[in-house]
């Protein structure tokens, strides 16, 4: 496994676009939070990282389906899949390399984030007067729905060898999850079961976890969701192999 996570951040980290893709992430956050007027935290009049928990996610939405594209279809694209294959290392360990790999290279956009999380902090009025509880579950929510996504991704890119192919497939589902079945649980006709319809998605859980009270049942379900998405790769991977 560590052999195909290397392999994967020594990719992405040697190409200049990926530094790019990481820079405008945080620069457009930057702008929101202390730039824009509507968004800003200055202008806001109480210290709180609510706005930045809010756009994160949308911006991930982008970012992940961008870093997880090639993961697989990549490999098939450059016929490289079927050597992938031969190597000494079962499916699991191929999938899991190439998932913590594009994981840890959302990590490494989001830790630059704690400076403003310090920022908030110290501009507090007292100073430390920010729910740190909530921004503490809000960030842990931010990992697992960053791990949801990069699994959908995952899974998107082993289904094709077009990357502009597996970035469109995983934003759409991406997207339904998050924000999906939201929309769904608002129609009139689901009224009395809204709750359940909604909480088959994203949002709801990474919303719960932003209360800054760690709920097993939202772990459960992200990791759940992981899981399922990776079994999916698994499957798609093993049939190609078969």
């Amino acid at each position: 496994m560590w052999a195909v996570f290397n392999k994967e951040i020594t990719s992405f980290f040697s190409s200049l676009v990926a530094y790019i893709a990481i820079a405008l992430f945080l620069l457009i956050l930057a702008l929101f939070l202390w730039v824009f007027p509507d968004t800003s935290i200055p202008d806001y009049g109480y210290a709180s990282m609510s706005t930045f928990f809010t756009l994160t996610p949308l911006l991930l939405m982008l970012l992940i389906p961008a870093v997880t594209m090639k993961a697989f279809a990549e490999e098939k694209k450059e016929g490289t899949f079927e050597l992938l294959l031969t190597l000494p290392l079962t499916e699991w360990q191929i999938i899991a390399g190439k998932f913590f790999a594009s994981l840890a290279v959302i990590a490494a956009a989001l830790v630059p984030t704690l400076i403003w999380y310090l920022s908030v902090y110290f501009l507090g009025n007292p100073i430390g007067n920010v729910d740190s509880g909530a921004v503490i579950g809000s960030y842990l929510g931010l990992l697992l729905l960053a791990g949801s996504f990069t699994a959908v991704g995952i899974f998107c890119s082993s289904v094709t060898s077009n990357q502009i192919l597996a970035f469109v497939l995983s934003l759409a589902v991406i997207f339904l999850f998050f924000m999906g079945f939201d929309y769904v649980s608002a129609l009139p006709v689901l009224a009395a079961v809204d709750y359940y319809v909604a909480g088959l998605g994203f949002n709801a859980h990474y919303q719960s976890l932003g209360r800054g009270v760690a709920d097993s049942r939202d772990l459960i379900y992200f990791i759940s969701m992981i899981l399922l998405f990776l079994l999916a790769t698994r499957m798609v991977i093993g049939g190609r192999k078969w």
